[in-house]
């Protein structure tokens, strides 16, 4: 039975939208599968690992309907490798799926798609958000870095997505630093609901989402989250746990502030870590009329001192900071300008941009 006949990349492309989340090694091989469906005109590709599912369509031809599952990085691979402008042919055939592209045949085992274990849907209440995709990518950029990995407090292991009124808020924290963003949206419901995103899923959607102005609906339950965009359906369990109070992290009263060119700082940070140690990246910002100096040492007595002309007049400060925890913010954000605020040298900093009170960023300090 013939499951595709058409250009390569009319079938390369929702393929590759799927394989990101597809493990190389699995308990269960047909997790390591893609399950091909064809309805009719429509032949739908699905990807899962269990907590997460993708779902994408292309072209068919052909009234009849069918199902398997095979090997995905394979298909990929395969697909991948032949020129560009193949013609290419999926057939099945007694359980193979027969892939032919001119001269080329590839002849591929396959599972049964009812051994396939799709993801229940959630039949709760849902709350369905629409804004557009780069506008939450750009969210997801100014706050990702900062999640956890791996942290024995698993809710720390994601993204926090908050929604009171018509603000969107994404927030994420390992412990030392916390970085969140807002964005305005267009809503009727006033209710609150928090979810916490699991740390895959986010760097999913990440890769996934588009930097153009074309609509993302977001349907959230309190056990799943659907994100709808261009061709692509994705779904996400969520982490059952209680997010930490973001808004009791984020400093109020802090009388040192310091504006800065973010790419002059990023540099010099840059510069000062070559001499800090891998295992303790520390870096002190020394504080001063008109200056901001910024001193690395190490075990073998090196040292590293940068030196940024500021407008400050305030009193002098003392204080160190994990480097790693300073560039992050510094490479995420599009900003020209940073304001950093500072108390004294036990109390955290917190990073934002002039005139733009959407985005913060905590970063605690270390003793140097």
């Amino acid at each position: 039975m013939l499951l595709y006949k058409g250009p390569r990349d009319q079938l390369l492309v929702p393929l590759q939208a799927v394989c990101g989340i597809v493990e190389k090694r699995h308990t269960l091989p047909i997790l390591s599968n893609v399950l091909i469906e064809k309805m009719g005109e429509r032949l739908m590709l699905l990807a899962t690992d269990i907590e997460m599912q993708i779902r994408t369509s292309t072209v068919s031809s052909g009234p009849e309907a069918a199902a398997i599952t095979v090997a995905a990085r394979k298909l990929q691979d395969i697909l991948r490798s032949l020129p560009e402008s193949s013609e290419v042919s999926l057939t099945l055939d007694d359980k193979r799926l027969q892939l032919t592209a001119g001269k080329s045949r590839f002849s591929l085992q396959t599972l049964p798609a009812e051994d396939f274990p799709r993801m229940a849907e959630a039949g709760t209440k849902t709350l369905t958000l629409r804004l557009s995709q780069k506008q939450f990518k750009r969210q997801l950029s100014l706050v990702q870095y900062a999640m956890a990995q791996q942290d024995i407090r698993y809710y720390l292991n994601g993204l926090l997505i908050n929604v009171q009124g018509n603000e969107l808020r994404l927030v994420a924290t390992d412990g030392h630093r916390l970085a969140f963003a807002s964005e305005t949206i267009e809503r009727s419901e006033q209710e609150r609901v928090e979810v916490i995103l699991p740390r895959k899923a986010v760097l999913e959607l990440s890769r996934q989402l588009a930097d153009n102005d074309e609509t993302l609906e977001i349907s959230l339950t309190p056990t799943q989250a659907r994100f709808t965009f261009g061709n692509v359906e994705f779904v996400s369990k969520l982490i059952d746990g209680k997010f930490p109070d973001y808004e009791r992290v984020i400093p109020q009263h802090q009388g040192k502030i310091v504006r800065l060119g973010r790419a002059a700082f990023q540099h010099a940070l840059q510069r000062a870590a070559i001499l800090t140690n891998e295992k303790f990246r520390g870096v002190r910002l020394v504080l001063s009329a008109g200056s901001l100096k910024i001193i690395s040492s190490n075990s073998e007595n090196e040292e590293a001192q940068e030196e940024l002309e500021i407008d400050y007049a305030g009193d002098g400060l003392d204080v160190g900071f994990n480097v790693t925890y300073l560039l992050d913010v510094l490479n995420n954000i599009g900003s020209d300008l940073i304001e950093m605020r500072l108390a004294d040298s036990n109390s955290s900093a917190l990073i934002t941009l002039p005139e733009n009170d959407r985005f913060k960023y905590v970063v605690m300090p270390m003793r140097i």
